[in-house]
């Protein structure tokens, strides 16, 4: 479960990332007005998507749906420009992706987490084994004393990993931003 919304994130950051550099591609076939207007907030975009922290995580989602309001008050100005409507639909289109594709990022990261009873039947799973494995080997005696330990670590270190991968962005687990860092230096290479 943890694992596969890791996966998720990873894919969701390739497909924005694609979308975005991809809408800042096709803003190249607007009339300059737009096209201008429209690269600089891609740009923008980016850098706020790039600069994002578990810290600042409201603002980031802040300023991301005010640049997309923006960038969405651009592409309504193409309905009144002079303009092929095919042209218009593919950038529409594309735009149109990338919000789409921020807003499941957002709710694959913040919403989409192990539920609190499934963490406490893990710790309570967890404890009873160990109380069991401690009776067993009490019973037993000292021979299997030296193997616990190791045990009670292995059990650790799995929760502590599927704690780690479930918060985006709060642990050693993270998904890299790689993708939308290419995105964001071919848009640079372009830049005025």
């Amino acid at each position: 479960m943890t694992a596969s919304r890791l996966d998720d994130r990873r894919q969701l950051l390739l497909q924005e990332s694609n979308a975005i550099g991809t809408t800042y591609l096709r803003a190249g076939l607007l009339p300059q007005r737009q096209r201008d207007d429209i690269r600089r907030l891609l740009r923008e975009y980016a850098d706020v998507r790039l600069k994002g922290t578990v810290a600042n995580i409201a603002e980031t989602l802040a300023q991301s749906e005010q640049l997309h309001r923006r960038l969405w008050s651009q592409a309504e100005s193409l309905v009144q420009a002079d303009m092929d409507s095919e042209l218009r639909l593919l950038f529409i289109t594309s735009l149109n992706e990338v919000i789409d594709l921020h807003q499941s990022r957002k709710t694959v990261a913040l919403l989409y987490r192990i539920p609190g009873p499934i963490w406490m039947s893990v710790y309570l799973l967890s404890t009873l084994t160990m109380v069991a494995l401690g009776y067993q080997v009490g019973m037993a005696g000292s021979r299997w004393l030296r193997g616990m330990p190791v045990l009670v670590a292995a059990f650790s270190l799995v929760i502590v990993m599927i704690a780690d991968i479930d918060r985006p962005g709060e642990g050693n687990i993270r998904v890299s931003q790689q993708p939308l860092a290419d995105v964001r230096q071919m848009m640079s290479q372009d830049a005025p």
